[in-house]
């Protein structure tokens, strides 16, 4: 287990290359079951995910070669053996092979899915979507039990807007007899990337990024090589660092479309941005606003960056109030940036941060994959040395974290904990 030790007060210079999608990532390698023939999938961030979706893949009988970022899975040889245990236990995104492997052979037995805790995040949308399809549904003793003598398309509606359910249908949907309309569906870039995978693969989908995809069924996918997108809050979570530290920092390996959200609310602090085809460039502004951010579903701001720009916020001038309407109960890290010295309360889905205020380095805990990065960008904005233990969320979603910052002006480094540490970790 290890920890990171960041000092604080250096500024950041120079430019940094954003890795591939994670939130695509962990849908695009279970969608690889679909096909009969071997996936490429080039640009995978190298991260925790990604590493336990190919001895995923293995585990079920595929051939999967991982090198430089690249990954074949050939999944000729898969079979629908049961996972409700083990690493789907600890995988949030684990959920996408049940609509992988019911798509492909009809039945699969899934743990439930484990990843950040974030309160109730309910997969009842994934179960109406397959159920509409044609499967039975059960839960029996912590796995979800999947079975269908077929699988037929259906008109689907989504109650809430369902990133997971949205891709999850879709996935179960490309090898179903007939026509699939999700209505409601989810518009996000992960989406799209997905849909353009099964694409290149065979399947007949129209209307990704919209709130109503058709999905016509085939018989059988083919293998085929696709690139994924760039990470837009691996992207986001460097401006923001750059915002709040840097003396001109170039994100490079960008869609700009895809974070217009953050990059207006950033430019609404006052922080200088400048947009070009694949870069974006911040430097510092001369005085932070206080602003209001609002989370909602693409292409509003997103849940995944009100931590971390939280920590920003604490530079502003004024009460600055942070809605999450996605996720209520994502403040978690909040006591840990108190512990920092920051002014802020929360009351019901909000917070309210007042500045600005010196932030103070401390020993502090990631109790999520973003609540950790938010600490990240804490730790470089405060006095002195800041630990920060759960690294093992920071490492869910940030390729190479340490190298890329430190490459930029920071100074960060990773120890291991100490044995005392490492029990009071196991008891919290």
């Amino acid at each position: 287990m290890e920890k990171l030790k960041i000092a604080g007060g250096y500024p950041l210079k120079g430019t940094v290359r954003v890795s591939g999608a994670k939130n695509s990532a962990v849908a695009l390698i279970p969608a690889t079951i679909l096909a009969e023939s071997p996936v490429t999938i080039e640009g995978l961030p190298d991260i925790s995910d990604v590493h336990m979706l190919k001895d995923l893949m293995e585990e079920i009988g595929g051939s999967v070669e991982y090198s430089n970022n690249e990954m074949t899975v050939d999944p000729s040889s898969m079979i629908s053996m049961p996972l409700p245990n083990g690493k789907v236990k600890k995988l949030r995104a684990s959920y996408y092979l049940m609509g992988a492997m019911l798509g492909r052979f009809k039945k699969a037995v899934i743990g439930l899915p484990g990843g950040c805790h974030l309160g109730p995040r309910p997969i009842d949308q994934h179960i109406k979507g397959f159920e509409a399809l044609g499967a039975s549904v059960t839960n029996e003793q912590g796995a979800i039990y999947l079975r269908a003598d077929e699988l037929r398309g259906a008109r689907i509606y989504l109650d809430v807007v369902s990133v997971g359910a949205t891709i999850n249908i879709m996935l179960a949907a490309v090898r179903a007899k007939g026509r699939t309309i999700i209505e409601n569906a989810a518009k996000e870039p992960e989406i799209i990337d997905v849909a353009t995978l099964l694409t290149n693969m065979g399947a007949k989908i129209k209307g990704a990024g919209t709130d109503v995809i058709r999905i016509d069924g085939v018989d059988e996918l083919h293998g085929c090589r696709h690139t994924i997108i760039p990470d837009r809050i691996e992207a986001g979570t460097y401006l923001i660092l750059g915002a709040a530290i840097g003396q001109g920092v170039t994100i490079d390996n960008v869609i700009p479309q895809h974070i217009e959200s953050l990059v207006a609310k950033l430019k609404e602090m006052g922080v200088k941005i400048e947009v070009s085809d694949e870069q974006i460039y911040v430097a510092p502004a001369d005085r932070y606003k206080a602003i209001d951010i609002k989370t909602l579903v693409y292409p509003g701001f997103p849940t995944d960056l009100q931590q971390p720009f939280t920590a920003l916020l604490t530079k502003a001038e004024g009460s600055s109030v942070v809605t999450d309407t996605i996720y209520g109960a994502r403040f978690k890290h909040i006591d840990e940036l108190r512990r920092m010295n920051a002014n802020i309360k929360v009351e019901g889905r909000s917070a309210i941060i007042s500045g600005p205020i010196k932030l103070q380095g401390a020993k502090v805990r990631a109790s999520d994959l973003r609540a950790g990065a938010a600490l990240v960008i804490a730790g470089l904005i405060a006095e002195g040395v800041t630990e920060v233990t759960g690294v093992e969320h920071i490492d869910r979603g940030y390729s190479h974290i340490v190298e890329k910052l430190n490459g930029i002006g920071a100074t960060i480094w990773r120890e291991d904990l100490t044995s005392e540490e490492q029990e009071e970790v196991k008891k919290s």
